[in-house]
């Protein structure tokens, strides 16, 4: 219910004058029916302030309750809800609407200055620390749209009408008033500037925040806390950022935390990402960036579930035109201690990077490998991150890593390890391999390609690994497909084999965590230009009805696929077919996970029991060992490995015995 607000009347004004209260046109304050002057002391007011009701107590940490109310403080021109607590204010709070029970304790400044978009509007300088991709950074900015603001630049009128679409978002937030939304917290701060505070949100301890919003929300509050500096920013629901970190021209997607000293300028965070002691500058951070280390730079590049090591460090400068290089290290790679990419580069997906390299590589097409410096030179080493426990390790926990709980979610994230769009770089990949192999001779030690060094034996094995992944992925779709369904006839078969939509047999892309078609994203581009996509709200209700339609789109990109593989279309597939490819699943399934298995239990070798029983024997070394690590066969994710090829196998039975009748038959 709409408060209704009247004049203090002649005893209240008395009484808060007795109370060491001050104002220099009381005529100008307004209170609630309920107002009760005894809450408010030592206060000096200005300009035209609303006063709700005082009238509980609000509890502290340590289980300290204190009246509602106001106390030693300077209001200025804001209305203050429903109980809230307004104690010790140095300077003054001013322009702000402080909704129901807020808290602002021990503050130095809050205030407002002339109209503000809070952040909202603020070009970041990404990728390119010269310039030339900037995003304006708004309250409800995806990694999808970010991405196209920053990479579709070939494209003038898209980005044109997208900047024109935040605009007047920007236009439509920006006011004279501040906010305090109800139920936020802010204490032991100093200087806020030109903020908008979310609701349940927790500010403490802070040094100064400046032109941002802190977009909260009760199921997912932000928390801000022990010496931060932001200015130029945005911290979406669920996101920490604490204990000395800095910030400047950011966007910090939900459930991001920024913490231990960590620095960002220029940079675009999106959901659950991690930056801690280190250092980002202009980069567009998709979800799952994340570094833990101190000396680690990431600079200039676009990352996604990246596990990047101590260290780890890029130059996009060469000391000619400017910063004007850039890189990109493609989803779910990981990089070494100490490692140094050379920009520009181009990292594939889930790489491993070790090393220095200055060759301005471009392995793109090379996914699930290893890139490794030997004497100078960068030595790949195709696909041998397929068979890594890791790589599997990494997939499985994004999704359990989940921090956010805001039930508006703002970024379409798809785990998938395996999809068309890793599995379309195995195929290239495996194509130029073999390539390289023809013209160069199967005798040759080693084969260069993009600036990188193939061994040949490397170059052998990458294919065999390739082919094991795409009969996985393939396979994977094809059980999904069938999977429960009974067949009469032939006829029937290839009818549930049949795509239910021709979309999705172009080539596929990776926006920043959303996988799709490249048709249906340029679909999408031609509706923002020609204006069947016009607001902010519709595109980004476009992106969820993509990312919904993933597995759609796959099956028909899968289907293609297997057509090729088999070398005869779908109404042509037989049950003999259907066995022959399942068989090569199970085949692939079972040869990929026993060399996960033989890579995990390099962890329980002897050589990683360095160190253990310290003051005993073996026997000793290999019983502490177990008391601290386990032993291989009780190890979870070895007994996973387990299930999973019995499952796996199972299902592929299963399959068999469905589609044997039809042998029977034909």
């Amino acid at each position: 219910m709409q408060t209704q607000w009247r004049a203090l009347s002649t005893a209240e004004i008395a009484r808060l004058s007795e109370q060491g209260c001050t104002c220099d046109d009381w005529s100008r304050v307004q209170v609630a029916d309920a107002f009760r002057a005894d809450r408010v002391h030592a206060t000096r007011f200005g300009g035209d302030v609303r006063l709700g009701v005082f009238d509980r107590d609000v509890s502290f940490f340590g289980g300290v309750t204190k009246p509602a109310g106001i106390r030693d403080a300077t209001i200025h021109n804001c209305t203050i809800g429903d109980n809230v607590f307004i104690c010790a204010v140095r300077n003054y709070i001013a322009n702000y609407v402080i909704e129901d029970d807020a808290v602002i304790d021990n503050i130095d400044l809050l205030a407002v200055d002339g109209p503000s978009a809070f952040g909202n509007g603020t070009r970041v300088a990404v990728v390119n620390e010269a310039g030339g991709r900037d995003i304006p950074i708004y309250d409800r900015l995806s990694a999808h749209t970010a991405y196209i603001l920053a990479f579709y630049r070939h494209r003038p009128r898209v980005i044109e009408k997208l900047r024109a679409m935040i605009e007047a978002y920007v236009a439509s937030v920006r006011s004279s008033m501040g906010l305090v939304a109800r139920g936020a917290r802010i204490a032991n701060s100093r200087l806020l500037k030109n903020v908008r505070i979310g609701p349940a949100a927790v500010i403490e301890g802070v040094n100064r925040l400046e032109n941002g919003s802190v977009n909260s929300c009760v199921e997912d509050p932000v928390y801000i806390g022990p010496g931060v500096y932001a200015d130029d920013f945005i911290a979406c629901s669920g996101a920490t950022i604490t204990d000395g970190a800095i910030i400047c021209h950011c966007f910090i997607g939900q459930g991001c935390v920024l913490s231990k000293q960590y620095s960002a300028e220029n940079s675009v965070f999106f959901a659950n990402c991690g930056g801690f002691h280190g250092e980002a500058c202009s980069i567009f951070a998709g979800p799952y960036t994340v570094t833990h280390h101190k000396s680690t730079l990431l600079i200039a590049g676009l990352f996604s579930f990246l596990n990047a090591g101590s260290g780890t460090n890029q130059s996009n400068h060469m000391y000619k035109l400017g910063p004007v290089h850039q890189g990109v290290v493609e989803r779910g790679s990981k990089t070494g201690s100490d490692s140094y990419m050379l920009w520009p580069a181009k990292v594939g997906a889930f790489t491993v990077v070790m090393g220095r390299h200055y060759r301005n590589s471009d392995t793109s097409d090379l996914p699930f490998s290893y890139l490794i410096e030997n004497e100078d030179e960068s030595v790949l080493a195709p696909g041998v991150n397929l068979r890594s426990v890791g790589t599997i390790r990494d997939a499985r926990k994004w999704p359990q890593r989940d921090r956010r709980k805001d039930p508006r979610k703002l970024d379409y994230i798809n785990f998938k390890l395996l999809s068309p769009f890793t599995i379309q770089k195995m195929i290239n990949g495996r194509d130029l391999l073999r390539k390289l192999k023809a013209t160069t001779g199967p005798t040759s030690d080693y084969f260069i390609y993009h600036s990188v060094k193939i061994p040949g034996p490397s170059l052998a094995r990458g294919i065999a690994l390739y082919e094991m992944g795409i009969d996985k992925f393939v396979g994977n779709c094809l059980i999904r497909r069938l999977e429960g369904k009974h067949f009469r006839t032939v006829r029937d078969l290839r009818a549930a084999l049949r795509p239910d939509t021709d979309t999705g047999l172009s080539k596929w892309i990776d926006l920043a965590g959303m996988l799709a078609p490249e048709e249906v994203v340029l679909q999408l581009l031609d509706d923002v230009e020609s204006g069947k996509v016009a607001t902010l709200d519709e595109l980004n209700a476009r992106f969820g009805v993509i990312h919904a339609n993933y597995p759609r789109y796959e099956w028909t990109w899968a289907a293609d696929v297997l057509q090729k593989l088999l070398g005869k279309p779908i109404d042509e597939i037989t049950p003999d077919d259907i066995v022959e490819m399942t068989n090569r699943w199970r085949t692939a399934v079972v040869d990929l996970d026993n060399q996960l298995y033989a890579d995990a239990k390099k962890e329980f070798g002897p050589t990683v029991q360095t160190g253990f029983g310290l003051d005993g024997d073996d026997a000793t070394q290999q019983s502490d060992f177990a008391a601290v690590r386990g032993t291989f066969e009780a190890d979870g994710f070895v007994a996973e490995i387990r299930k999973h090829i019995q499952a796996k196998t199972a299902l592929a039975d299963d399959l068999l015995s469905r589609i044997e009748p039809l042998r029977a038959r034909a």
